[in-house]
């Protein structure tokens, strides 16, 4: 084999200097569950569920309380059960505010971007940035018109501000014309943005 002489690229396994923060996290990881305070087994369950969220869990529990009177009753006045009977872990509290004739919706975060992550999946880009946290508060109208969404004059829009105690999800209106449609037809139309209240559920 003839002598290799030039030299090949290297990359160290970590090429990055953990962090005093990342060391005192590992060391109080390690004792929560020296301590039985959980598994890492329950770790990794989490990390699973966290990075299988997807809005498709919202979509499906706005379908059901579009179908079912007894099960929508409950998931605006006590929502965590609720969404639980589903097969669904909120894992936050959560409260489920309702689009009506009259009353139109939107969440933000005004502080951070604290979101019901586990229902409605990674928080888009837009929700954390500061022009919409801070603009929706003031001028909420003209913010759902950027989104295409244009609130008659006669509706009033509400501006609901999630906290690291307490996420807010949209329970929109149907959309006319799916009467007879089963849940997961119905579950299709809605989509992460409507569930946030920037847009409503339209027909295909």
């Amino acid at each position: 084999m003839a002598d290799h002489h030039h030299p090949h690229p290297s990359r160290a396994d970590d090429p990055e200097p953990t962090t005093h923060h990342q060391v005192m996290g590992l060391a109080l990881r390690e004792l929560l569950i020296e301590k039985g305070i959980y598994t890492a087994d329950d770790e990794r369950a989490r990390i699973e569920m966290l990075e299988a969220a997807s809005p498709a869990n919202g979509a499906r529990i706005v379908a059901r309380a579009w179908t079912d009177p007894a099960f929508k009753a409950r998931l605006l006045t006590d929502p965590n059960p609720a969404i639980e009977a589903l097969g669904l872990d909120p894992f936050n509290a959560i409260h489920v505010v309702e689009n009506t004739e009259t009353v139109h919706n939107v969440i933000v975060c005004t502080l951070c971007s604290c979101y019901p992550r586990q229902l409605l999946g990674p928080q888009p880009a837009w929700y954390k940035a500061r022009a919409y946290r801070a603009r929706v508060v003031r001028e909420p109208r003209q913010v759902l018109a950027e989104f295409g969404t244009h609130v008659p004059d006669d509706v009033v829009v509400r501006v609901h501000d999630s906290t690291a105690e307490l996420r807010y999800m949209v329970l929109p209106r149907r959309p006319a014309g799916t009467e007879g449609w089963d849940e997961a037809a119905l579950a299709a139309l809605v989509t992460r943005d409507s569930l946030i209240g920037v847009t409503v559920p339209t027909m295909p």
